[in-house]
């Protein structure tokens, strides 16, 4: 099913952008292409058609004559200049994920864009600072092993607090000055220094996941150089506390369980065919507290137990990314004891954390906070408990000792509709924080597919919504 709400006015984007403001203005050189490194295998070489380059730009965009770091930028050419609307800027999100590849790979038949995309638009993709061909941003991976993962008493979430510091502060030696500016302002700053490099007075943006939250910090600072935005699997660009975080999170799972015992109700490739779901899962929790659910094993129950926070985490990313018949068919080897299940291990990277705990302020005052919002949570989202994802990324910034930035003033200025993407049921970018990313702008709509999963600009089961944002960026001018 799809949905279609608007914020505002309905659109089409501006044909054209005025010149922006001096605010924040990258002085760069042109660029200079040249031919893109070959791939390490097993990955393809990159389209010959693509050219890389780098871009120099300040460390600390505050001391702009500062140090300064490299951004590897690449290029695919529109294949029909002569009715190219303009450069498309893109990134596809984690944060922690290489941009560059979505040029490099821009024509490949099943990972790129259509050939009508190729022809209006340059197709612009980079690395992040911090990030692959743009200098990685190296800690030390001994002590992130060494962090609860989840903390059961005041003294572990000391613990925690205590060795995520220090991750901190290895991520500063090991790095230096970058990893503290490794945040979506800075990436942001740096995207509008390759659109000055690149000649062009105004981009447009596709960006996934995490990089719509950089297209909402790009558009902050440099409306008038938006000739067109579009978010697919929206971030909350409000700066929510780490309580309405995992809430969002966790009611999302929770609701998708729920989504799974409809279905299992009616389908008899439902391996729990007939059988309330909720219901069972409740039971399974309850075995879990009780210290009696145990991991099942090809000839029934091992003697490995199964608590309450793995069977949380196990449904977070079954329900979120696995197929329904492969979950239901899980849920039932638990509940019987006999069969399989795939457990993913839980832990928040380290990168992630130098960028999400400076841009969100999720910090928790201590122990007994912590567990008030666990039990606000777990009655919001009763049949889950917690968004797994969500609480690795809330208890990955406590302690952290680069502190969060404050979100930065809107830049007054002519910013065209933007357009937002979201699935109903999405684990990562929350349905209610795409709501929040669309009303955070003077006009906007709201796109919704009543699906599972998260990044829809793809073919296949949501190609639907890949026309849908193809369509807007490519308006006026189709």
């Amino acid at each position: 099913m799809l949905a279609l709400s608007v914020v505002g006015t309905l659109f089409v984007p501006a044909a054209a952008a005025a010149p922006g403001r001096p605010t924040g203005t990258a002085s760069v050189p042109p660029i200079r292409w040249g031919a893109c490194p070959s791939a390490e295998p097993p990955y393809p070489d990159p389209s010959p058609r693509a050219q890389c380059a780098t871009v120099d730009v300040p460390v600390d965009w505050a001391e702009p004559d500062g140090p300064k770091t490299g951004i590897f930028v690449a290029r695919y050419r529109a294949t029909d200049p002569a009715r190219r609307i303009g450069v498309l800027m893109s990134n596809p999100g984690g944060p922690g994920a290489a941009g560059a590849d979505d040029a490099l790979y821009a024509d490949d038949p099943t990972e790129g864009y259509t050939p009508q995309m190729l022809r209006r638009f340059d197709i612009v993709g980079f690395d992040p600072r911090g990030i692959g061909r743009s200098r990685n941003a190296e800690c030390d991976e001994t002590i992130r092993a060494a962090i609860p993962a989840r903390p059961r008493d005041a003294a572990e979430f000391e613990r925690l607090r205590t060795l995520n510091g220090r991750l901190a502060e290895s991520c500063l030696e090991r790095t230096g000055p970058l990893a503290a500016h490794v945040d979506g302002e800075s990436v942001a700053r740096d995207m509008d220094a390759i659109r000055a490099a690149l000649g062009e007075r105004s981009i447009s943006f596709i960006g996934h996941s995490y990089g719509t939250f950089l297209g909402e910090r790009y558009a902050r600072l440099f409306p008038d150089r938006v000739r067109a935005l579009a978010l697919d699997s929206a971030m909350d660009p409000d700066r929510p506390d780490a309580e309405r975080y995992l809430t969002d999170g966790s009611v999302t799972i929770d609701n998708t369980l729920k989504r799974l015992a409809a279905w299992c109700a009616t389908e008899t490739a439902c391996a729990l065919h007939g059988r309330d779901l909720t219901a069972v899962t409740d039971t399974l929790f309850a075995r879990a507290d009780a210290g009696t659910l145990r991991e099942p094993g090809p000839n029934g129950p091992t003697r490995t137990r199964v608590d309450a926070d793995r069977l949380s985490d196990f449904l977070t990313f079954a329900l979120g990314k696995g197929s329904r018949e492969e979950t239901a068919r899980q849920l039932a080897a638990l509940e019987t004891g006999k069969g399989e299940v795939r457990w993913i291990p839980t832990g928040a990277q380290s990168f992630p954390r130098l960028v999400l705990c400076r841009d969100h302020d999720f910090r928790i005052r201590d122990y007994a906070h912590y567990r008030a919002i666990r039990e606000r949570v777990a009655k919001a989202a009763p049949h889950v408990r917690y968004n797994a994802q969500s609480l690795d990324t809330v208890l990955g910034c406590q302690g952290w000792t680069l502190p969060p930035k404050p979100r930065p003033v809107r830049v007054p200025g002519s910013l065209p509709p933007v357009l937002v993407v979201n699935a109903t049921h999405d684990l990562a970018t929350p349905l209610p924080g795409a709501r929040r990313m669309a009303r955070s702008f003077p006009r906007a709509s709201l796109y919704t597919m009543d699906v599972v999963g998260h990044w829809l600009y793809r073919r296949g089961g949501t190609e639907e919504a890949m026309r849908v944002i193809d369509s807007y960026l490519t308006s006026p001018n189709g």
